[in-house]
């Protein structure tokens, strides 16, 4: 379900959204381990990375976006979020039953940001660094928290947000396929017209600096796309880069 990149443009009810996606191996890993799946007559977007350094990421990753886009989604966002959460759950089972059947009982996992939009509500529902976005009147937000032991310690008081923010891991304590129970955290948030919603993995935010991130976001979606792509493979790019781009627009 990986793909190089896509323009569309299409409706979701009271918004029309322009979209553009990228997915790349990077400059040292030998494949491409990231999977992402979006459809804005959906309203529907997602970024899978398959955990480096075990047996068959780029198997974990792409059953995630092969899964989910097979849901059917109506039109009630409640039920959107159930449909999505159920199904990655059915991921979460099937991926360490393959592990347990072709892997020799190791894990077989991936990360997951998945991003759900109705009526001007946007949902996020997440395992993992991979990570959501906003980009609103030149503020860029992050409305996900990454799944590392800092960001754990952080959530119970045990480090300062100026402790976790300067400390950099690659270790993730959630990831789909990752336990025998997938934990995922889920949240809401309101979306306006003008909204520009990123999700990527972290071979692309760790690669780039915020205040180019946020520069970026200024663009157009296909544009924004292949300005941090670019970017990203002009500098190191040592793991796989994956970004979903979509901009909110008024209804037509």
């Amino acid at each position: 379900m990986s793909s190089k990149i896509k323009h569309k443009i299409s409706m979701s009810p009271n918004y029309h959204w322009q979209c553009a996606q990228d997915t790349h191996r990077g400059n040292l890993r030998q494949k491409n381990e990231d999977a992402v799946y979006g459809s804005a007559a959906n309203g529907i977007w997602l970024v899978a990375d398959g955990m480096g350094g075990h047996n068959a990421g780029e198997y974990a990753s792409e059953s995630i976006a092969r899964s989910l886009a097979e849901v059917t989604l109506h039109h009630r966002l409640t039920d959107c979020v159930d449909a999505v959460e159920d199904r990655l759950l059915e991921v979460n089972d099937h991926l360490r039953q393959h592990a347990r059947l072709h892997c020799d009982g190791q894990t077989v996992g991936s990360t997951v940001v998945v991003l759900i939009v109705r009526d001007g509500v946007g949902v996020v529902l997440w395992a993992g660094d991979s990570r959501l976005y906003r980009s609103r009147q030149g503020r860029l937000e992050l409305l996900t928290r990454d799944h590392n032991p800092v960001a754990d310690l952080y959530e119970i008081g045990g480090v300062s947000e100026a402790e976790m923010l300067a400390t950099d891991t690659n270790v993730i304590t959630r990831a789909v396929g990752g336990q025998t129970e997938l934990h995922l955290d889920i949240a809401a948030f309101d979306i306006e017209p003008g909204d520009t919603m990123m999700l990527c993995s972290d071979g692309l935010y760790r690669e780039v600096d915020h205040q180019d991130l946020c520069a970026a976001m200024q663009e157009d979606v296909d544009r924004c796309v292949a300005q941090l792509m670019r970017k990203c493979l002009g500098g190191a790019a040592r793991d796989n880069v994956s970004l979903v781009v979509a901009r909110a627009g008024a209804g037509l």
